[in-house]
C-alpha cells in the first residue's frame, strides 16, 4: 500500500502523517525496534490503530515511510567549485551517513517494505542530487558522467558495501569517484 498517494498537502491527512511519523521516531529513540507496535505508535500519535493500518497497511510499510522521509535531502549538495569535487564531497558524506547505525537501519527499513515505492523514492532523491551536480558541472563547461553512471558506479557499490560488507573507506569512495570521472 502506497502511503502518500492522493494525499492533500495540508489538512488532517498531513497532520496525521506528521503525528504518526513523530511518534515512530520518538518510540525508536525510547525502545528497541522489535518492541515498536502499531498500537504503541497510535497511542503516542493520538490516532486509532485502524488509521495507521488503513494508511500504511502494516508496521514495516510505516517504518519504510518514516525512513524515506529521513532520507529526503534537506539541503543542496555542497558546491566545491568543480564537478569532481562536488561528487567526491557528496559521495563521502553519503557513505559516512548511510554506514552509521541509524543509516543502516533506515536503508534496511526501506528495503524491508513489500512495496517498492519507498525504495524508488530514495533512488529519486539521489538521482535529483546527481542531476544537480551534473548541471553545475556542465554549466562550468566541465564534463560529468551520466546520472546512471554515477548511480551504477558510485552509489550502488557504496550501498552494497554498507549492507553486505564493511562500510567503504573514504579512500575507496574517492577511488569510485575518480574512476567514474575518468569515463565522463
Amino acid at each position: 500500500m502506497a502511503a502518500k498517494e492522493n494525499l492533500r498537502p495540508g489538512g488532517r491527512s498531513a497532520r496525521v502523517q506528521a503525528s504518526v511519523h513523530q511518534a515512530v521516531r520518538a518510540l525508536l529513540v525510547d525502545m528497541d525496534r522489535v518492541d515498536v507496535t502499531i498500537p504503541l505508535v497510535a497511542a503516542r500519535a493520538g490516532v486509532t490503530p485502524s488509521t495507521i493500518y488503513r494508511r500504511w497497511g502494516d508496521l514495516q510499510e510505516l517504518l519504510a515511510d518514516v525512513a524515506v522521509e529521513r532520507l529526503r535531502p534537506d539541503m543542496q549538495p555542497v558546491d566545491t567549485g568543480s564537478g569532481r569535487g562536488d561528487l567526491q564531497a557528496w559521495a563521502e558524506q553519503y557513505a559516512e551517513e548511510m554506514s552509521s547505525g541509524i543509516g543502516r537501519e533506515i536503508i534496511r527499513d526501506v528495503l524491508a517494505a513489500q512495496d517498492n515505492a519507498n525504495a524508488c523514492q530514495c533512488s529519486a532523491f539521489t538521482r535529483e542530487q546527481m542531476q544537480l551536480l551534473s548541471n553545475r558541472a556542465l554549466a562550468r563547461g566541465e564534463s560529468f558522467p551520466t546520472v546512471d553512471a554515477v548511480m551504477d558506479q558510485v552509489v550502488a557499490p557504496i550501498v552494497y558495501r554498507i549492507l553486505f560488507d564493511d562500510a567503504p573507506s573514504a579512500e575507496r569512495v574517492r577511488g569510485l569517484v575518480a574512476e567514474v570521472m575518468t569515463k565522463a
